[in-house]
């Protein structure tokens, strides 16, 4: 794992794309990443459907810049502290849930797990696809994946 550069917190792109500092961890910058990004979905937890959707999308597209230029910039594709992705793929497997701290938890897990574990087609796309999308697209579908699952468990419950 490469260390986030001392530089990245001066550049306002590279400090988004590690996530506001969270990427910097020294281990488990991922999980770090998801933290931040769990936090800042407290407050966009209180927005009705079409303006969360907004808000994940324009993340999405501004996401494929960020980690995109952060990549090209560090000569690194897909530095382990560029965590912008994880933001976006938790608020994915978010959609829609209402906010209790049991389903944010359980989101937070399944999230991870997916992300981690990269089944099919998420390590397909993982290692095929590059450049800021090739980034993003992987937890955008370790997110999908996890709302699913998430979603079916609060249908259930």
């Amino acid at each position: 794992m490469n260390k986030v550069p001392k530089f990245a917190f001066k550049n306002p792109i590279h400090f988004l794309a590690i996530g506001l500092g969270s990427g910097a961890a020294p281990k488990a910058p991922g999980t770090w990443g998801t933290v931040m990004g769990a936090a800042l979905y407290i407050p966009l937890s209180g927005l009705s459907l079409w303006p969360y959707l907004a808000v994940v999308l324009l993340s999405f597209v501004i996401g494929i810049y960020l980690c995109g230029k952060t990549s090209k910039d560090w000569g690194v594709h897909d530095h382990g502290g560029i965590v912008w992705d994880e933001f976006v793929g938790f608020w994915i497997t978010m959609i829609a849930v209402p906010f209790t701290w049991y389903w944010l938890l359980l989101g937070f897990a399944l999230f991870r797990l997916f992300d981690i574990w990269k089944p099919w087609p998420i390590k397909y796309f993982d290692q095929h696809v590059h450049g800021g999308l090739g980034i993003m697209l992987d937890d955008v579908l370790a997110g999908i994946f996890a709302l699913v699952i998430l979603q079916l468990v609060i249908f259930v419950f």
